[in-house]
């Protein structure tokens, strides 16, 4: 697996999103900057009708289909605009005059997805873990789905609160699947056939921010209504290919050298190894120190991809980021509305990083202690 090198001066990168990214990845971006695979230009400066792109957006899509096995009844879009887009876009493509939609809230992202689907339809928080702090994802008793939804809506991995879904929800028969992925999306095999639609924004283990990656069932497309503005009708972007319009051509190219770099390594199934070595190595950390550190998640809930932990103060906190960040260890204050500390772990941060916070955390606890 690899790793930062010190000859880069890079630190060890905890941030949310935008995220680390693969070394390698960065190092054949700078080489092709200035004259793209011979083409005497940069991808930046491509024309998007040209065939030097088109080559680039087609081979993302083979490789995502091949590292994925996505069947051959779904279309891979690669969007702008982020998941709060698809907060808007999916309830305007599939809440019909009348309808209602399934929200299960498990953090903060979900419940913003929810609120914003109440301005173009009628949503139902079926779930909502909010008294509780999203601290948990609850199991199957604990909801109860409409069997006349437009869709069920779940956001697989809360990047805030740092619990995870272990398992897919199972909708009723007939009622749709939709998934925000954002922040673990391929962090681990996936089967697809589940969903109806996925999406997740790239900034975090897929690429850099301004691209977005929905894989959406064809026949999910017959229900998008006439009449909705360009760009954010499904239907119209599948059947242009994703170049209805000028895309995020950059962001789209490094999606597409990141996929490259997961193949090498041994696809989703290496990766998803890697993913449990770093997270075990921390929440080890967290569950052996006496108490000293608080992890958020219930132990059944936790994420791999964001590890939120709390000190004994908020001083102690503001303490331990400061120095943390002064040690080259950067990004682990935790969001702004639920405070303390997250350490991100996503595809591209080594396992050297996990271990370097470790020991981080030991000698910060037993000077502060």
């Amino acid at each position: 697996m690899a790793t930062p090198t010190s000859s880069y001066g890079r630190i060890y990168n905890f941030s949310a999103g935008p995220a680390v990214l693969p070394v390698p990845v960065l190092e054949q971006a700078r080489d092709e900057m200035l004259n793209w695979q011979g083409s005497g230009m940069s991808v930046m400066e491509m024309s998007h009708r040209g065939a030097c792109f088109e080559s680039i957006i087609q081979q993302a899509e083979a490789d995502l289909r091949a590292l994925a096995k996505i069947p051959a009844n779904y279309k891979v879009l690669f969007l702008q605009g982020g998941a709060h887009l698809q907060f808007s876009m999916v309830p305007m493509n599939f809440i019909p005059a009348g309808g209602s939609a399934d929200y299960l809230l498990t953090g903060s992202w979900g419940r913003t997805a929810f609120k914003e689907a109440g301005k173009f339809g009628h949503a139902r928080a079926a779930y909502t873990g909010e008294k509780d702090n999203f601290n948990a994802i609850p199991d199957k008793t604990q909801y109860e789905l409409d069997p006349k939804a437009a869709y069920v809506h779940y956001t697989s991995n809360e990047t805030i609160h740092g619990v995870e879904w272990t398992t897919v929800p199972v909708p009723p028969e007939g009622v749709p699947l939709i998934c925000d992925t954002s922040s673990d999306m391929f962090s681990g095999p996936m089967d697809i056939t589940p969903y109806s639609l996925i999406y997740a924004g790239a900034q975090k283990n897929l690429g850099p921010a301004g691209v977005l990656l929905a894989i959406i069932r064809d026949d999910m497309l017959a229900r998008v209504p006439p009449g909705l503005p360009l760009m954010l009708d499904y239907k119209l972007m599948a059947e242009n290919k994703s170049l209805y319009n000028t895309p995020p051509c950059y962001a789209v190219y490094v999606v597409g050298l990141v996929l490259k770099w997961l193949i090498s390594i041994g696809g989703l199934e290496a990766i998803a190894k890697h993913n449990e070595a770093k997270a075990a190595v921390i929440y080890k950390a967290i569950d052996e120190s006496g108490g000293y550190y608080r992890g958020h998640a219930h132990a059944d809930s936790r994420s791999k991809m964001n590890i939120t932990f709390r000190l004994g103060s908020e001083d102690l906190e503001k303490k331990f980021v400061k120095e943390a960040t002064a040690a080259g260890l950067d990004g682990l204050k935790g969001h702004r509305s639920v405070g303390g500390l997250r350490a991100s772990m996503y595809n591209a941060q080594s396992l050297e990083a996990a271990e370097a916070l470790v020991q981080f955390m030991k000698d910060f606890q037993a000077k502060n202690g």
